[in-house]
């Protein structure tokens, strides 16, 4: 598809920049950073991983030892067997060296709750040593989400690159609250779609002309809606796929889009994630000249 045909644009209302002191809204934004900083480099944070395994059918051999079938340097030569069953259950046994733990517990064997099933709650994490690793599911695909504190994109992070903090990119936006039903679809880097509740529409000008943003709810009873866009620093100045934004629910049919906060998903610091892809709903002929920059640690697109 031509670069041109990936952004959207309508022609009906306006909207302006908040107004807010700009030196508080500037500590904000900085402290922000900072939060968003410690989370991305805490021991289990996303610059941790260091594979994304898909189970197959069946058991499944998981170790260090080249002959598993699922290899991993960091494990032990042969930490045990993770069965997927053909009811979609995840069984684990434990090799009786393996020297690793269940949700913190010296178990041999039990079945691995995954992300979706876990709910707000957590899926069962294994750990041994540096390493660890959780079920995810995937449209019900299955796979290891394997993370190691000593990771080299942790050990070797460069940090964070930014545009300018800008008042001017917090914008208050029209709120246009959606009809009943409403979904969003949204691509993902592995091949999957997924769908998800749309609140509303968000509303803004800039530059002379009108931009729509759809928000969603990524999952129910969250606080916040997420936002997946890309614009028209997309793969040059800022990652390539989308960059991800969270907003506060309308207040008198408003709502406050801070750019200044958009920031890199998960896949710009790994290929061990499965990022959305902006739908094409949310890719604005703009360049939003706020929030982070595309990273310069070596991960492509």
């Amino acid at each position: 598809m031509k670069r041109f045909m990936l952004f959207a644009a309508t022609a009906i209302l306006g909207v302006t920049a908040v107004h807010a002191n700009s030196t508080d809204h500037h500590r904000d934004v900085e402290q922000w950073r900072a939060d968003r900083v410690a989370r991305l480099t805490a021991p289990a944070g996303w610059l941790s991983l260091i594979g994304l395994e898909w189970l197959q059918p069946g058991d499944n051999r998981i170790g260090s030892a080249a002959d598993n079938d699922i290899v991993v340097s960091a494990m032990p030569a042969y930490l045990g067997v993770v069965n997927l069953r053909a009811d979609g259950s995840v069984h684990l046994a434990l090799a009786a060296d393996s020297g690793a733990l269940i949700d913190g517990k010296p178990l041999r064997e039990a079945t691995l709750v995954d992300d979706v099933q876990a709910g707000e709650g957590a899926p069962t994490l294994v750990s041994m040593g540096t390493v660890s690793f959780l079920v995810i599911d995937r449209e019900g695909r299955k796979g290891l989400r394997i993370k190691d504190t000593e990771a080299p994109t942790r050990r070797d992070f460069v940090g964070i690159d930014y545009f300018p903090i800008d008042s001017a990119w917090r914008i208050e936006a029209d709120w246009v609250p959606a009809s009943a039903g409403q979904t969003l679809e949204m691509g993902t880097v592995i091949g999957t779609t997924e769908k998800y509740p749309v609140p509303g529409t968000a509303r803004f000008s800039r530059d002379g002309k009108t931009f729509e943003i759809l928000p969603v709810i990524e999952v129910p009873g969250d606080a916040q809606y997420f936002v997946v866009f890309a614009d028209r620093t997309s793969g040059r100045e800022t990652y390539g796929a989308a960059r991800f934004m969270y907003i506060d629910p309308p207040k008198d049919g408003k709502v406050t889009l801070d750019f200044n906060k958009a920031y890199n998903p998960p896949c710009a610091f790994t290929a061990f994630a499965t990022c959305p892809l902006a739908p094409p709903e949310n890719r604005l002929d703009l360049r939003v000249t706020a929030g982070e920059k595309n990273y310069r640690g070596g991960h492509a697109d």
